[in-house]
């Protein structure tokens, strides 16, 4: 099954876990909250929704950062398993993201890892606004990076 947007659900470990019903089964509303991608799609065609996503592609990469491969696809991710806590300045832990929201990433390998040491790039985006972070696996370890209103 596809959803609006044109993901292969069955692919989806949230798909296959039942956590997500597809957004065809649901309205749109595959985490119990209306997609913007979906309703994106739905208000100005596919057509729009790939010109916006490749205008994100490039305000992604022209941040140029050392060791980050350029981002050539986007794909949509829930929430719950992006949204990373992040060590701030005066020592505590935020969260930036929401959990039922659906947002735009990827996951990149960092171009400078070793035998030793492994790290990734995050990249998650909406229509407003870009978070880059690098981790290690699992998401251990996050630092934020960027995080830019569009």
């Amino acid at each position: 099954m596809n959803g609006v947007c044109g993901a292969n659900c069955s692919e989806c470990v949230n798909y296959q876990n039942q956590t997500c019903q597809g957004c065809q089964n649901t309205n749109a509303c595959p985490f119990g909250k209306k997609c913007w991608i979906a309703s994106y799609i739905e208000m100005n065609g596919m057509e729009q929704f790939e010109q916006f996503e490749d205008q994100l592609l490039e305000e992604i990469n022209s941040f140029n950062i050392a060791g980050m491969p350029t981002v050539e696809d986007l794909f949509p991710l829930h929430g719950a398993f992006v949204n990373l806590e992040y060590p701030l300045p005066n020592g505590e832990k935020a969260h930036f993201l929401q959990n039922l929201d659906t947002y735009l990433g990827n996951q990149l390998e960092c171009d400078f890892n070793d035998d030793e040491i492994q790290r990734y790039y995050g990249v998650v985006a909406n229509m407003n606004f870009i978070l880059i972070c690098e981790y290690g696996e699992d998401g251990r370890n996050p630092e934020l990076i960027v995080y830019k209103k569009r």
